[in-house]
């Protein structure tokens, strides 16, 4: 029941943040990290592609990667398991490649700008690296790997969980942001290990 619970609230979690880019096309986009920005920065052409790129796709990658670590559907359904993996697999790289250049714009200066763009890296090189193993047939690397490139696509998660409770410790946003550029995808990568201590290697 446990496990169940956690898979759901694993699930939703995703879900909800997945589909959170919705919002900047809904209402006046100038609200929350937007409102630090200068209207220089927001008016910049090449900022925007980078910015919208990186949300859209990267809740793409959101949505849909939970669902490849379902083993119902990996046995019952490959072909929809691997189309929705090629289609993780593309987001997710542009994403982080848009993140990576976005990042180095961070609100709070080079701290929260070398965080954010460590992450990019991270998830584009474990991404890639899943893809390459299954493309070689190394089925066990490939799962490892996937779990670290969602534990850090998982980021968008814990990022919102994370900023809320260290701004009221901090009693001031942009320190509780320095902090949780980094604390929103480490602690993820640590588990992510933990999971992967548990499988064994072929």
């Amino acid at each position: 029941m446990v496990k169940k619970g956690l898979w759901i609230l694993f699930a939703t979690f995703a879900l909800l943040i997945g589909l959170y880019p919705t919002i900047y096309f809904l209402i006046d986009r100038k609200f929350g990290l937007l409102g630090s920005k200068s209207v220089a920065l927001l008016s910049n052409t090449f900022w925007n592609i980078g910015f919208y790129t990186h949300i859209i796709l990267g809740g793409l990658a959101l949505l849909i990667g939970w669902t490849q670590f379902s083993p119902k559907m990996r046995n019952s359904r490959m072909v929809l398991h691997r189309k929705l993996g090629k289609a993780y697999v593309v987001s997710v790289l542009l994403s982080a490649l848009a993140g990576i250049y976005i990042g180095f714009f961070a609100t709070g200066g080079w701290v929260s700008s070398a965080g954010f763009i460590c992450l990019g890296v991270v998830w584009f090189y474990t991404t890639l690296k899943a893809y390459l193993h299954i493309k070689s047939g190394e089925i066990v690397k490939h799962q490892k790997m996937m779990v670290f490139s969602y534990a850090a696509c998982f980021a968008a998660v814990t990022l919102r969980i994370w900023l809320p409770i260290l701004t009221i410790m901090f009693g001031d946003f942009f320190k509780a942001y320095l902090v949780v550029a980094w604390l929103c995808w480490i602690p993820n990568l640590i588990i992510a290990y933990l999971i992967n201590s548990k499988t064994t290697n072929p």
